[in-house]
């Protein structure tokens, strides 16, 4: 998704998700990939699902988080 796709899908204000089963308030345009990042997560130790699809690593940056989705982040743990 272009910057100027995103730009003119912001709305003002904020809108509610749920992550991870908690609501959680974001400023809109948001994609997976911004999402992460603001959450300061490193994309690739994750597993994504939005609104209950997962989502591929190479979709994070043109999937977008609107008002009302949920988001679920996994995070991969090694261990033996």
């Amino acid at each position: 998704v272009s910057e100027s796709a995103l730009g003119r899908l912001a709305q003002s204000g904020t809108v509610r998700i749920t992550l991870n089963g908690d609501p959680y308030d974001l400023n809109p345009p948001m994609t997976i990939g911004r999402l992460l990042a603001t959450l300061d997560i490193d994309r690739r130790q994750v597993a994504v699902e939005h609104n209950f699809t997962l989502v591929k690593r190479a979709a994070f940056d043109s999937a977008i988080v609107g008002s009302g989705d949920t988001v679920e982040i996994v995070n991969f743990v090694g261990g033996g």
